[in-house]
C-alpha cells in the first residue's frame, strides 16, 4: 500500500479528518479517582498490554496518515518503566507538531526536565481541590502537595502550555469552581472543567452529583470579565479569556453540549484497542495485528484505514442514566 508520508488519508464517513491520536500506555496509576477508577482495581497482566515498542510502532503509523498531534495518557502514564524512552522516541517524529502529556501530576516534579528535553509541548494536570482533605477524598491516595509541587516544577521549565483539569461534582468540590479559576489565573496557566462522564460503575449517583458547564460558565460570568475565544488546542474545549489576565477556562461538554460534530481523535488503549468514540463500544484490536506482522506495517495501516468506516457520529451521553453508557472504566480507556 503506498501511501506518501503525513498523507491526510484518515477521514470518517461524516467527512471528519482524524490528526490527533490520545494513546493510553498503562491502565495503572498511583490515585484512585472517584469518577475514574473502584478502589479496589483489578490491573491487566503485562502480556496483555503493548509493550513501549509497540506503542512507538502504532504512533509512527498514525503519524505516517496524517496524524499530527499525539496525547500521552494512562492511566497515570508516568507510573510505566521507562515511559521517558517512549517520550523521547515519539519526539524524534519529523512530521508530528504536537506532543502532549495528560497527568494526574504526582510524578512531575522528578520528571520534568526530561519531559520537557524529548519535545512535550504540553502538559495537561488533573486538579479537582485546593483543599487537602477534598483532593484525599476525590483521589483516595493522592497528595495535593506533591502535585502541586510537579505543577511548580513544570511552570519553573518553561512548557508552552500547562493546562489544569477538573472534574466538578455537586456537594463535593463544586464550591471551588472560582478558586481553582483564581489559582489558575494566578499561576498565569489555564483551567478546563470537565463534566463528569458516564463511564464504569462508581460508588455514588452521577445524577446527583452532575455539574452542568453552562452552570460553571453562568458563576464564572458573575465573577470574571469572560470573552469569547476562537483559540483551539485541536481538542473537544470551548474557550473564555479572562479579561486582564494570561488564563484561559475551557469547557468540555459531553453532556450539555457535545462536541462530536467537529471530533478529530480517536484513542488507543494500553491493551492496543482503538477506540473511534469515548462514548461508544466500536474498536478495533490491533495488538493481534501488531504481534502477527512484526515485520510489516502494511496490515495494521489497512485496519487504522478501515476504521474510519465505523467511526459513530457521536457519544450520546445522558448523565441521568441509572447504569454507566459504557461499562469501561475511564482509566481503561485513556484519560
Amino acid at each position: 500500500m503506498d501511501i506518501k508520508l503525513n498523507t491526510p488519508r484518515l477521514i470518517d464517513q461524516f467527512g471528519r479528518t482524524v490528526d490527533y491520536i490520545r494513546l493510553s500506555i498503562t491502565d495503572r496509576c498511583d490515585f484512585r479517582c472517584t469518577y475514574c477508577m473502584s478502589e479496589d482495581m483489578t490491573f491487566l497482566p503485562r502480556n496483555e498490554v503493548l509493550s513501549l515498542e509497540e506503542c512507538l510502532r502504532i504512533v509512527k503509523v498514525f503519524v505516517r496518515l496524517g496524524v499530527t498531534k499525539v496525547r500521552i495518557t494512562g492511566g497515570e502514564p508516568l507510573v510505566r518503566k521507562n515511559a521517558l524512552w517512549l517520550f523521547d522516541e515519539i519526539g524524534k517524529l519529523e512530521h508530528l507538531n504536537e506532543l502532549v502529556l495528560t497527568t494526574n501530576g504526582s510524578q512531575l516534579e522528578k520528571h520534568t526536565a526530561a519531559l520537557k528535553k524529548s519535545g512535550v509541548k504540553r502538559i495537561n494536570i488533573s486538579l479537582d481541590s485546593l483543599k487537602p482533605e477534598v483532593f484525599k477524598k476525590i483521589t483516595r491516595t493522592g497528595n495535593l502537595k506533591q502535585v502541586l509541587a510537579g505543577l511548580q516544577a513544570s511552570i519553573k521549565a518553561g512548557f508552552s502550555g500547562i493546562k489544569l483539569n477538573t472534574v466538578l461534582m455537586r456537594g463535593i468540590n463544586d464550591d471551588e469552581t472560582a478558586d481553582l479559576v483564581q489559582f489558575a489565573i494566578n499561576n498565569k496557566i489555564d483551567i478546563s472543567f470537565i463534566e463528569e462522564m458516564p463511564l464504569g460503575k462508581v460508588n455514588h449517583a452521577r445524577e446527583s452529583t452532575f455539574v452542568s458547564n453552562a452552570d460553571t460558565l453562568k458563576l464564572l460570568s458573575s465573577k470574571y470579565s469572560l470573552l469569547a475565544s476562537t483559540e483551539t488546542t485541536r481538542g473537544p474545549a470551548r474557550y473564555w479569556l479572562v479579561a486582564g489576565t494570561q488564563t484561559k477556562i475551557g469547557f468540555i461538554s459531553p453532556h450539555s453540549h457535545n462536541f462530536c460534530e467537529s471530533c478529530n481523535r480517536v484513542r488507543i488503549t494500553c491493551k492496543g484497542e482503538l477506540y473511534l468514540c469515548l462514548g461508544q463500544e466500536d474498536k478495533v484490536d490491533l495488538m493481534p495485528i501488531l504481534r502477527a506482522n512484526p515485520n510489516s506495517d502494511e496490515p495494521l495501516v489497512e485496519a487504522i484505514l478501515k476504521s474510519m468506516s465505523i467511526k459513530p457520529k457521536g457519544h450520546d451521553f445522558d448523565h441521568q442514566r441509572i447504569e454507566p453508557a459504557i461499562v469501561r472504566f475511564m482509566s481503561h480507556t485513556g484519560g
